[in-house]
Formats: structure tokens, C-alpha cells, sequence
């Protein structure tokens, strides 16, 4: 429901005018003065439109206009007067007011006037959209960037999908790899068949051989058909192994095989059997790192890493968070049918002054809640700062009285805790934010006990 601030010092027309608005299915706000009415928009509250009289006591209808743009709010405003002259309503439009409308008025001519303000409003934000300097690109399947880093990793991901050359993409977690690795098969010669996404973290390991091989019947407790895994499925597509980092060192042997002679075995076979797939693995953590500690083979790495892709965190390509954000903007307001389809620039400078730690998901995430908590068309007031004082304090005392193993036990546990109240439980989900596997998840749960349930 759209909101309107209606501001008149007659009481007669305030009263006929909102009964009016209200049943056109406006939500109404009254006010006897421009004075009254600047108190109601500095509480915060937002209004789609602001309908107001030219002559008024105190503070005209004027000055009233240049009060509201100084708070940089983007309403529609429609002035109304019996009295005022051409000059006045000119000069109103001059100063930022979009319409005016002479008294009596007639409910159908204001709901026009309301409906084509709204529309030139539309068009305006459209072409400064277009002819603003962002340049925003997203010719590769839809990927939004317009910085220069996110321009190279896309002429990169071009040129692999020419071939069949395993591609690693590495980044933090939420940084799009996955739509990324999506992209260079559909821009391949591969594009009529399967795109098969794997995320191994997310499958036990105890499924995640049989879900990747397959099986045979009677190649267990149950197996009571041949089943073919996932590999067999991508045949003559492309198979996306998420977060292979968190793969099991048996797994990495056999995916090696595979790798090496292109043709795998289901569980509990005799026989192998031949497949054509191109494989594009994404991880979020250091491979290398985890080669020198012994939890991830080096052969496998080289074989992966043939055409390294690293994309770099939102923090470090600011410029990208302004199309993005509009983007999401779009997006989230077909989806959940409330449009708000701007963002001041106060409330932009913020979002693109954070950083942004969970990447592009965490930007997501937030506009989405953001349209869904909205009041209004345009996105005002945000915020950003978490509430870290109890933490901080925590962390002093800890300072105090702990050796630095029991410190570092400690601040896990309280990350752990809170992104499982963030996640409201879910652990897939918080293991996410914390960046790491749910299975590294499960094992911290399991070695701190109920100290953090």
C-alpha cells in the first residue's frame, strides 16, 4: 500500500481529501501544517507521495519542497492551491515538486496526475540508470560487473569455455564460483547436455562415493538396482565439483583416475566404464596450504589447476556493489511482488563502504530482507553496524584469564554459536558463513559439546 503524506491547513479538505485517497487504496497520513509535516518525516517514516498546499502559515509550500530534498528522499510531490499563480506553481516544480493541481480537486484528475508523475518518475531513474558512468556488463550469461577485475575473470571464463581444459576457480565462499563455472558451460560446445552441480561438502561421506560412481545391485545393504552416479549423468556435459577441497583423501584417489583415464567404476562393479566430461572444481580454501599439511594430493591439484580462475572478494571490487545492489533491487521486487526499486544515496555510500564478508550472497541476502522489511519505493535508512559490544568485552576478559589455546577455543565457539543463531540452527548454512564444510562443522559441534548448543 502506498503511502502519501497530505499536508492542507483547511480541515475541510484534509479530511474529504484522505477519505477519498484511502478508499483509491492509499494509506493517508494527515497534516494541518509544513511544519508538522517535516516532524513526521524526520521520524523516519517513509512516503511514496507527498500531496501539499502552496499557501500555508509558518513555512509555505515552497519552502516546505526544499526542506524535503535536502533530506535526500525521493517522493513524488504534487502541490495543490485555490489561490496560488502560475509563477507559484512553477516555481514549486523548479524547486522539485513534480505536479500541480488547482483546488477544487477532483479525486480522478489527482489519481491521473499521481499515475503519470509515478510513470516520468520510472523513465527518469531508467535513463540515468542507462547514462549513468557504471557501464554495467552482463553479457556472460547474465553475470552483473563493471569493474575491471571481474572484465578479466569473464574474458578469462570465455576463453575456457573454447575447451575441454579443466578450469579451478577459487574464492570465498559467496563470491558467485558457482555461477561462474555455470556460465563457461554454457558457453561451450557442451551446453546441449547435463551441467551437473556437486557440493561435496554438503553430501556425507559415506554417499558421496556412490553418489558420484553409482553402484551396482547388491553392491550393498540396499542397493537393490544399478544406480548411476553423477559422472555418468554429465556425459558429454560438464560435472561442477564444489568446494573439492573438503573431498576425502580415498575420493581425491579415485577422482584422479577419472581425471587421468576419463572412465570410472560404480561401487561393487568389475568393469569401468568410459565417460567424456569436462570438470570444473571451485574452492574456498588454499589447496596449496593443504597440500604441504597432507589433506589434499598434489597430483589431483595439478590436474585441476590447469586453467586457474581467482575471483577476488566484494571488498576488493567496490565498484561492483552499486550494480549488484540494483540488480537485486530488480530481482526481489517481481519476486516477492513489493516494489522498491531505489536506494538513496546515503543508504548506497553505506552499502558500499562495507565489506561485505560473506560476498555476494551476504549482499543478496540482505536486500532481499531489506525490500521484504520496507515501507516504501525507495530504500532510505539502513544499518549495517553489528552490535559487537558484548563480544568485546568478552575478548577482554579472555585477555585476562586464558592461555591462548583455550583464547582461540573460545572465539570459535562464540562464532560458532552465533552463526548458528543467525542461521537459526541450520548447520549447512552456518558452516557456510564461517567459511567451512559442514563436515568441519559437525566435528567442532561434536569436540565442544554442549558448550555450544
Amino acid at each position: 500500500m502506498k503511502k502519501i503524506l497530505l499536508i492542507d491547513d483547511e480541515s475541510g479538505i484534509r479530511e474529504s481529501l484522505s477519505l477519498l485517497l484511502k478508499s483509491e487504496g492509499f494509506s493517508v497520513t494527515p497534516c494541518e501544517n509544513a511544519v508538522e509535516a517535516i516532524s513526521h518525516v524526520d521520524t523516519g517514516r517513509n512516503y511514496d507521495i507527498i500531496i501539499s498546499d502552496i499557501k500555508m502559515p509558518a513555512l509555505d509550500g515552497i519552502e516546505f519542497v526544499k526542506e524535503i530534498k535536502k533530506r535526500d528522499l525521493n517522493p513524488i510531490i504534487i502541490m495543490i492551491s485555490a489561490y496560488a499563480t502560475i509563477e507559484d506553481a512553477i516555481e514549486a516544480i523548479k524547486f522539485g515538486a513534480d505536479d500541480y493541481i488547482n483546488k477544487p480537486i477532483k479525486i480522478d484528475e489527482l489519481i491521473l496526475r499521481i499515475g503519470m508523475a509515478e510513470e516520468r518518475k520510472h523513465l527518469r531513474k531508467e535513463n540515468i540508470y542507462l547514462k549513468s558512468g557504471l557501464d554495467i556488463k552482463s553479457d556472460f550469461d547474465g553475470i552483473v560487473y563493471v569493474s575491471k577485475k571481474m572484465s578479466e575473470i569473464i574474458e578469462l571464463s570465455k576463453k575456457a569455455s573454447q575447451f575441454k581444459t579443466n578450469v579451478l576457480i577459487t574464492g570465498e565462499s559467496g563470491t558467485g564460483k558457482d555461477l561462474i563455472a555455470n556460465a563457461i558451460h554454457n558457453n561451450s560446445d557442451r551446453n546441449d547436455y547435463s551441467f551437473i552441480a556437486v557440493n561435496c561438502s554438503a553430501i556425507p561421506e559415506t554417499l558421496l562415493e556412490s553418489e558420484l560412481f553409482g553402484y551396482v545391485k547388491g553392491a550393498f545393504s540396499g542397493a537393490d538396482k544399478t544406480k548411476h552416479g553423477l559422472f555418468e549423468e554429465a556425459h558429454l556435459g560438464t560435472i561442477f565439483l564444489d568446494e573439492i577441497g573438503e573431498l576425502p583423501m580415498t575420493l581425491q584417489t579415485k577422482l584422479l583416475r577419472v581425471l587421468q583415464e576419463e572412465e570410472i567404476r560404480r561401487l561393487g562393479d568389475t568393469k569401468t566404464t568410459q565417460i567424456d566430461v569436462r570438470i570444473i572444481a571451485a574452492t574456498s580454501r588454499n589447496l596449496e596450504e593443504d597440500i604441504n599439511f597432507g589433506k589434499f594430493r598434489d597430483d589431483l591439484y595439478f590436474r585441476l589447476n590447469v586453467f586457474p580462475i581467482h575471483i577476488p572478494p566484494l571488498r576488493e571490487r567496490r565498484e561492483d556493489i552499486e550494480p549488484l545492489t540494483k540488480h537485486f533491487l530488480e530481482k526481489y521486487s517481481k519476486l516477492i511482488k513489493h516494489e522498491v526499486l531505489e536506494i538513496s544515496d546515503i543508504a548506497m555510500n553505506k552499502l558500499t563502504n562495507y565489506d561485505w564478508k560473506g560476498n555476494i550472497r551476504e549482499l543478496e541476502n540482505f536486500i532481499e530482507r531489506t525490500i521484504i522489511l520496507s515501507e516504501s519505493e525507495t530504500i532510505n535508512n539502513i544499518d549495517l553496524k553489528p552490535d559487537n559490544t558484548s563480544e568485546k568485552n568478552v575478548i577482554n576478559n579472555w585477555l585476562e584469564t586464558l592461555s591462548l589455546e583455550e583464547a582461540k577455543n573460545e572465539i570459535e565457539k562464540e562464532y560458532i554459536k552465533k552463526a548458528l543463531n543467525q542461521t537459526r540452527g541450520n548447520r549447512t548454512k552456518a558452516a557456510e558463513l564461517l567459511g567451512i564444510s559442514r563436515r568441519a562443522l559437525l566435528y567442532k559441534l561434536k569436540e565442544y559439546g554442549d558448550s555450544v548448543g
